[in-house]
């Protein structure tokens, strides 16, 4: 059981400092709960801290249940396990992939994203349920030609598995079989806010232009 998140990110952050501190790779953090997460792995290991915005694909009349996952491009990922029409798909994706462009643009503001290409990316969560907001970071990373390596203090092992059977190499603290929610993991699982996830980024990017 993790006290908050800020502990969970130190105690991954000890458990990646031997293969990745001062490696030159680039930590991003899923908002909001990721990236409190991603902010002390990246200090940690002294590793330039960014975000990757995805949103969830909710299913038609019931949005808490993810069915996929969209990203600022419109790329989508599906849940396989999952059928819902297509044409659904195209109009939640399209509303969905608009809402992460606004996102982006009020986290990062004119800053531009990082140059992914060659990198080694921790892409980092407070944790994994279905892996579907994950999956779809994974292949905008991908995309952008970086080589990601999911970091998390938690996840279910059949979405580790999955992950791991698409190629992916997954660090978790915890893979209990007995999941049925993140937060059952932290004593604090309140919600984080946007003015958070900022100061996060703003003390990072501080850092990194202090040469830190």
């Amino acid at each position: 059981m993790y006290r908050d998140r800020a502990q969970a990110g130190q105690e991954l952050a000890e458990a990646l400092r031997e293969r990745f501190a001062d490696s030159g790779a680039v930590v991003l953090g899923l908002p909001r709960g990721g990236v409190v997460v991603a902010a002390e792995v990246a200090r940690g290991l002294r590793l330039p801290l960014d975000i990757i915005v995805t949103s969830k694909l909710g299913a038609p009349g019931n949005p808490e249940f993810a069915v996929g996952a969209v990203d600022a491009e419109g790329t989508v990922m599906l849940n396989p396990s999952v059928s819902v029409p297509e044409s659904y798909v195209d109009e939640e994706a399209g509303r969905k992939a608009a809402e992460v462009r606004r996102r982006i643009t009020a986290y990062r503001g004119d800053r531009p994203a990082p140059d992914l290409a060659g990198r080694t990316v921790l892409v980092v969560d407070d944790g994994l349920a279905t892996g579907s907001t994950m999956r779809a970071a994974i292949a905008s990373v991908r995309a952008r030609g970086g080589h990601p390596v999911v970091a998390v203090p938690v996840t279910p092992p059949d979405t580790a598995t999955r992950l791991r059977a698409d190629g992916v190499e997954v660090i978790a603290l915890r893979e209990p079989w007995d999941f049925y929610a993140v937060g059952q993991f932290y004593h604090d699982f309140g919600q984080t806010t946007d003015a958070e996830v900022m100061e996060l980024l703003a003390e990072a990017w501080s850092r990194e232009t202090e040469g830190e």
